[in-house]
């Protein structure tokens, strides 16, 4: 019996550990999250960008912090709003004698997130901070070649931005 005991205090020390060491920090009360459908101010952008990186937000804050995702009552709120799709040339290589040819190709997304600690009474738990991630290309490819790909690691990276800022930023 006793090394039962023992066994499952190991255990759930480790888990303890494990979920500490991630450095997540969310303030005292906090359980609940709302992060509505982001604004889309960004011309040329997939029509459905600005839903799947929310719901990319959602999914992160849900599985790593722990929080409920709710539509009414939140302790916390992350808007966001998709500002920047682009696509510019980087990286010239030479021509002919009068001009210079891109060598890359890149894609930049920004996004302007503004989070407000709706527990904290003092109203100085809030934070407005524009996003930003760009993925590099062969300027050989179009954009459609490599969209998909380009548009799921930027999002991972600006989520995790966004993540780290909201919940551990003193790490």
């Amino acid at each position: 019996m006793m090394k039962k005991l023992f066994l499952l205090s190991l255990v759930a020390l480790l888990f303890v550990a494990c979920y500490s060491f991630r450095g997540i920090s969310i303030p005292d009360g906090v359980e609940s999250a709302y992060i509505p459908i982001y604004l889309d101010n960004a011309i040329g952008a997939p029509p459905t960008l600005h839903q799947d990186m929310t719901e990319e937000l959602r999914n992160k804050v849900r599985d790593e912090a722990r929080l409920t995702i709710v539509e009414s009552n939140p302790d916390i709120q992350l808007e966001g709003t998709l500002v920047d799709f682009r696509v510019s040339a980087e990286g010239a290589r030479p021509g002919d004698q009068t001009s210079a040819i891109a060598a890359l190709n890149r894609l930049t997304i920004v996004v302007a997130i503004s989070y407000t600690n709706l527990l904290d009474e003092s109203g100085e738990d809030k934070w407005k901070q524009n996003f930003s991630q760009f993925f590099d290309f062969p300027a050989s490819q179009t954009l459609a070649s490599v969209q998909d790909e380009a548009i799921e690691e930027i999002v991972n990276d600006i989520n995790e931005k966004i993540f780290n800022k909201a919940f551990a930023e003193e790490w």
